[in-house]
């Protein structure tokens, strides 16, 4: 081990152009990122490459960089807005003699520090432990010696090997417990479904609006900020229209580009709740520039958990910002495709409370006709 000198409450933050789009809004949100896990940004070193060092990810002269900016602005913290192997990360820390984490590791903090229920923090730890599993297995190679231990390790059972069985027995523990929630989120959905009650989800990236648009629907009070991840656990309310129908919304964790597989298969049972919703209001931040990127990014998430078929209306949010006025948007056939609304001023609602009522008769109508029949 080595001494590690700067604090821990400022980083350097790396971000690397491989030519890929979207690089100025991935570094963007890479400092965003930072804030909201309350960490100060000392430093945001930018730099071409056509390929990731095997070694260090960054090239030498680049290392050689990080470490000035280390030193200049007493940090000790580092942060890869890409995802580092184990090899790599480890090479980094031995040079810099600092801590390194990668985009990963910081989201996985952020949802450490969100997480509020109790199936949040269970989905949280699972998505750490999944995570630290790949540094076991090819990055802490100094756990390959040989211990003693009483009543821990098997014959002949490397200290490795026992830290790989205690942390799939513990995995094991947490899929079990989250598997139970699931199926209590499943009876009720089938009750939900036996009363023809409206599911809905509000889904889309993070920091889009969604718990204000939650909390303007159904008055839940539930917390909302402007910071990314500001809201991981799903909360569901039971809401009437107008017109007297039933409604259950249900807000859920935002997306993000380059979302972690670790992180959505970890998620997954939160998001079930958008999988099994009749509609989908994918709340689209209208002011972003880059509102189109993360469009895709959303629909390549709900592609990932199986809820790319689901009936979806864009609510463009924020119109408050962009000068732009309520209304509606249909396409050629008069099905509805888009709403704008402001969530903070209330500049709308009326629209998408209408629009959801229009969506409640249509799926009760089925229903209606099955029973006359």
């Amino acid at each position: 081990m080595f001494d590690r000198p700067g604090s821990d409450s400022q980083a350097v933050l790396v971000s690397l152009d491989f030519g890929e789009p979207g690089y100025a809004e991935s570094t963007e949100e890479l400092v965003l990122l930072t804030k909201s896990a309350c960490i100060g940004v000392a430093a945001v070193l930018r730099g071409r490459r056509q390929r990731p060092d095997p070694a260090y990810f960054a090239g030498s002269g680049k290392v050689d960089e990080i470490a000035a900016a280390l030193a200049e602005n007493k940090a000790g913290l580092v942060i890869f807005n890409h995802e580092l192997s184990p090899a790599q990360e480890r090479n980094l820390e031995k040079k810099l003699r600092v801590r390194v984490i990668d985009r990963v590791s910081l989201i996985l903090d952020i949802f450490a520090q969100r997480a509020r229920s109790h199936e949040g923090k269970l989905q949280v730890e699972l998505a750490q432990l999944e995570h630290l599993a790949t540094r076991l297995v090819r990055g802490w190679s100094h756990l390959e010696r040989q211990k003693g231990g009483i009543g821990m390790r098997g014959p002949g059972e490397t200290q490795l090997e026992t830290d790989r069985r205690l942390l799939g027995k513990r995995v094991k523990v947490l899929k079990d417990k989250l598997a139970r929630h699931a199926n209590q989120r499943e009876v009720q959905r089938r009750a939900r479904q036996r009363a023809n009650v409206l599911s809905v989800s509000l889904v889309g990236y993070t920091n889009a609006g969604k718990s204000t648009l939650f909390n303007a629907l159904t008055r839940a009070g539930t917390y909302a900020a402007d910071q990314l991840f500001a809201t991981l656990d799903t909360t569901t309310r039971r809401v009437f229209l107008p017109g007297g129908a039933p409604v259950v919304i249900s807000d859920t964790v935002g997306f993000i580009r380059e979302l972690p597989h670790t992180l959505v298969a970890a998620f997954r049972a939160t998001l079930e709740e958008a999988v099994q919703a009749d509609v989908l209001l994918h709340v689209v931040d209208a002011g972003s520039p880059s509102r189109t990127e993360q469009i895709a990014a959303v629909n390549a998430v709900l592609a990932e958990i199986g809820a790319a078929h689901i009936p979806q209306i864009l609510v463009y949010n924020k119109i408050d910002l962009t000068g732009d006025s309520a209304r509606v948007e249909r396409d050629e056939y008069g099905k509805i495709c888009a709403v704008r609304i402001s969530a903070q001023t209330g500049a709308g609602l009326d629209l998408l409370r209408s629009i959801l009522e229009e969506s409640a008769a249509a799926t009760r109508t089925p229903v209606a006709r099955s029973a006359a029949a």
